[in-house]
């Protein structure tokens, strides 16, 4: 097992046809799905004073994730509204993002101290903390950054050369086109993984060496809720991946040229990735089954 923290945004998605909010965030999924998968896991971002920060409070609590260095401010949780329309799902920003936008995460030399006990951080677009990205990257723990749809090739070239691992959605893009995307993330800008997600296509992810792509799981099966698919493909995928690389560099005991050729490592490498895809993919279409992303909903009103 290893230690997860998401850095920065948190929400509550508000299901205005059950009259029910549910705790949410980029961030908070994260840390809330890793928890389910067994691992030790914290959110750190700003939370607020009202009603709604109380319902992250309480959900976090219950999993058992930390949260005990967050700082909490005077303002407005960011609230996301979804509504049913004619079966379709339709998402609306209540109060663009709340505190989390307003006053985004001023990260501190005792958080940083904070962050060096853990084994990957998470951190979005959504927890507007790129100017700070470099300090996280100076605790030598890798970073694990979502761009989400609305991404643009300039988020990339600014974002990249601070992180480890890109992940970003491209459903809507040819194939070769998001090739493209991933190539200059790895080969140009300096991850060590880039990811898209392509809807009912599945996920691509390059390593430098090849590609590697999966389709999801039961694509014709019947789900309840999407909220957090993709947040817990990211999850399955990268707690699965950075716990092999644990085991990897303990078994060889930080001299793989002494256990290992470079064909075997490689060979580890691709191995690891397959089944880190795979097991993404399972905690993506369990989580299709729970109303909102991770479950633990209050009422509204």
């Amino acid at each position: 097992m290893i230690k997860v923290i998401g850095v920065g945004d948190n929400v509550v998605d508000c299901y205005i046809h059950q009259n029910t909010m549910y705790p949410g965030g980029n961030c908070v999924n994260i840390a809330a799905f890793s928890r389910q998968l067994g691992h030790q896991s914290a959110y750190l971002g700003v939370l607020a004073d009202d009603r709604q920060a109380d319902v992250l409070r309480r959900a976090l609590t219950d999993m058992g994730v930390d949260f005990s260095m967050c700082p909490t401010m005077h303002g407005e949780t960011g609230r996301c509204s979804t509504n049913l329309v004619e079966g379709d799902r339709v998402i609306g920003d209540d109060n663009d993002l709340g505190l989390c936008k307003s006053n985004p995460l001023q990260i501190t030399d005792e958080m940083l101290e904070y962050i060096k006990g853990f084994d990957v951080v998470h951190s979005s677009c959504y927890s507007f903390i790129e100017d700070q990205l470099c300090k996280i990257k100076s605790t030598g723990v890798p970073i694990v950054y979502d761009f989400s749809d609305g991404w643009e090739e300039k988020d990339f070239e600014r974002v990249c050369p601070n992180i480890d691992v890109a992940f970003f959605s491209g459903k809507k893009l040819p194939d070769e086109e998001i090739k493209g995307y991933l190539k200059k993330c790895v080969d140009e800008l300096g991850c060590r993984l880039a990811m898209c997600t392509i809807g009912k296509r599945g996920a691509f992810i390059y390593n430098g060496h090849k590609f590697f792509i999966k389709p999801p799981y039961n694509l014709e099966g019947k789900v309840t809720d999407t909220m957090g698919a993709g947040d817990s493909f990211l999850t399955g995928f990268m707690t699965t991946y950075f716990d092999g690389q644990r085991i990897f560099e303990a078994m060889v005991k930080g001299e793989p040229q002494k256990y290992t050729t470079e064909a075997d490592r490689l060979d580890y490498e691709e191995s690891l990735i397959e089944y880190s895809m795979s097991m993404g993919n399972l905690i993506a279409i369990r989580n299709c089954f729970v109303s909102g992303a991770f479950g633990h909903g209050e009422k509204i009103n």
